[in-house]
């Protein structure tokens, strides 16, 4: 691991990652979030946001948990992902990840939310839940 140690917070609601059509615009509903990202790219829009606020009809993956890394990061600091993806793949933990300039959000699937806790905290990690 890092020479620093990572700090990371159980975020409290749940989220759903959503696929639209790249033609579509960005809906109203994704940003009434507390939290959303949105991503376009020639094939598609993608949506993270809380899961309460998608309607009905849209092609998603609910009951997302989100742990955020508590920063802000500095951009020289090297493997925060890759130490994190390590350890939840190790333990067959699939994640969904988010960048923002300040730091990065881990999403788990709600079933394994407390295996990704354990395995985080075996590297090392300070959770706070």
């Amino acid at each position: 691991m890092q020479d620093f140690k990572l700090e990371l917070k159980l975020l409290e609601k749940y989220y759903g990652v959503c696929r639209l059509s790249s033609e579509d615009e960005i809906p109203r509903w994704a940003l009434q979030s507390d939290i959303y990202s949105i991503t376009k790219t020639h094939d598609e829009l993608s949506i993270v946001c809380n899961e309460e606020h998608i309607p009905e009809g849209i092609e998603c993956e609910k009951q997302w948990r989100a742990l955020k890394v508590q920063g802000p990061l500095d951009f020289s600091l090297i493997g925060i992902l890759s130490t994190i993806s390590r350890a939840l793949a190790q333990q067959r933990i699939s994640i969904f990840a988010i960048s923002t300039y300040d730091t990065d959000y881990i999403l788990v699937k709600d079933d394994k939310r407390n295996e990704a806790v354990e395995a985080l905290k075996a590297i090392g990690c300070e959770i706070e839940i």
